[in-house]
């Protein structure tokens, strides 16, 4: 019996932290490029 709610509280661990590291990727990826990569970028676009 114990060795089943081992096996659930690990499931629910493993559910948190993955739904805590899709919270961070998503914040992560909403955010606006900074400027100086895009001066970056635009630099590369001009020496090809």
């Amino acid at each position: 019996m114990n060795t089943r709610r081992e096996e659930r509280k690990r499931a629910a661990l493993e559910k948190q932290i993955d739904e805590n590291l899709r919270r961070v990727y998503e914040q992560e990826t909403q955010q606006e490029v900074p400027d100086r990569f895009l001066t970056l970028l635009e630099r590369l676009r001009e020496q090809e």
